[in-house]
């Protein structure tokens, strides 16, 4: 079966859910404001450089999960889909998924941020296998670290290669769409790699290589 794999923040979503989380956490008052907003936006510039240290975003974005139990976590994403990630949904992202869903493809998330901001988003979008960031659990919680391969840029790479083992599948014939150089090393590997609304510098490599570059924002021209 054909593996259509996403990229989710600025691809499917018009937006990032992970720096959206902090946003949402800042309003509500359960971090730092001035503090955390300014480190929040911060490593969100560094990513889009393709400079961010992944380990030190990840200490600082996992952290606060440590302090609240899985139910008031539960709760407050629930208000965070509602008032956050439902107005960054996009009406042609819906209906690319479809149509990889009804030409028999196989649809899979893979993104950076983490399985708890982006699990509830995926099922939203009727995506059921979801590679993201793994923050480390106990039954009683989050413990604010993060475990193993962190699925970020050659990291997405590892992280798919192991699940392809894992359930017998390949990437002949693959699709995957993002809008990030830090995807750059996951769009070289499949067969069909296609630029969504991308940065400068993956738009200029999209075009260099004769790569597909397409927009799903309504507003775009």
């Amino acid at each position: 079966m054909t593996l259509a794999l996403f990229d989710l923040d600025n691809t499917l979503l018009r937006g990032d859910s992970d720096h959206a989380w902090g946003e949402f956490m800042v309003e509500k008052g359960l971090v730092d404001g001035d503090y955390y907003r300014a480190r929040n936006d911060a490593f969100y510039e560094a990513y889009k450089r393709g400079q961010l240290d992944i380990f030190e975003y990840l200490d600082f974005a996992l952290e606060p999960l440590s302090r609240f139990s899985l139910d008031d976590l539960g709760s407050l994403h629930e208000e965070f889909m509602t008032r956050k990630i439902h107005p960054m949904r996009l009406p042609l992202a819906d209906a690319l998924i479809r149509r990889h869903v009804d030409a028999g493809h196989y649809p899979l998330i893979i993104t950076a941020t983490n399985r708890f901001v982006t699990e509830p988003i995926a099922r939203s979008l009727g995506i059921n296998t979801l590679l993201a960031t793994e923050p480390e659990r106990t039954p009683h919680g989050y413990t604010g670290k993060v475990s193993g391969t962190p699925c970020y840029q050659q990291g997405k790479v590892t992280r798919l290669n192991e699940w392809l083992q894992q359930n017998q599948r390949s990437l002949d014939g693959s699709y995957f769409y993002s809008d990030s150089i830090n995807d750059l090393p996951l769009l070289m590997a499949v067969s069909n790699p296609v630029a969504v609304d991308p940065d400068d510098r993956l738009r200029q490599e999209a075009a260099q290589r004769g790569w597909p570059i397409i927009s799903l924002r309504n507003d775009a021209p």
